[in-house]
């Protein structure tokens, strides 16, 4: 993906933010769409002076925040009922109402959390939207979220391109071996608060 990404930029730079905007999009609601990837290798070309680091961060986050509010919407617009058709038992309006007391309580520690773990920002917007959190409050955490994210991404592709500069690549491996780490301590640290509960 690295030399194709390259390559891309090489011939049309102007394009790879667009791509940048879409796959960030596009991962709030497909999970599986390769959104930080992408956003750590033009971190890395950014390092190189094929990119600007702060159009790469601009475009990412945007297409982030779009993404989520996308999801939102969606869930705000359907959420309820899919829910009155398909989870009318106790035990599944039992987990409704568990969700909801989260959301109102959490609700912007899971926005702005769930943008770090695989999948969680899929399911924390949609249910978001579908609980009925208000959207003036779920703008403002998911701006900073998709901004931190995006920060984050970016800037952790453009240390590890700087600090290889003769051979981007293994700044690319850095960066990935370190996204893993924090998404593995952020996933750590949610399993240890669920071992002390119980």
């Amino acid at each position: 993906m690295f030399q194709q990404f390259t390559d891309l930029v090489a011939n049309a730079s102007g394009w790879a933010y667009a791509i940048l905007f879409a796959l960030a999009l596009l991962d709030a609601l497909i999970p599986i769409v390769p959104s930080e990837t992408s956003v750590i290798t033009a971190g890395v070309v950014a390092s190189q002076g094929d990119l600007n680091i702060m159009l790469v961060i601009l475009f990412a986050a945007a297409g982030a925040f779009a993404g989520d509010n996308i999801s939102y919407f969606l869930g705000n617009r359907y959420g309820r009922r899919i829910n009155d058709r398909f989870f009318t038992s106790d035990k599944a309006q039992k987990r409704i109402g568990w969700a909801q007391r989260q959301v109102e309580e959490r609700g912007g520690e899971l926005i702005v959390i769930a943008r770090f773990i695989p999948g969680g920002r899929t399911v924390v917007t949609l249910s978001a939207g579908t609980l009925g959190y208000p959207w003036r409050r779920f703008v403002l955490f998911d701006a900073i979220a998709a901004s931190i994210w995006a920060l984050y991404a970016a800037l952790l592709g453009y240390v590890g391109g700087h600090a290889f500069e003769e051979q981007p690549w293994k700044g690319l491996l850095l960066a990935f071996a370190i996204a893993l780490a924090v998404t593995g301590g952020v996933e750590l640290v949610r399993w240890w608060q669920r071992r002390q509960k119980n």
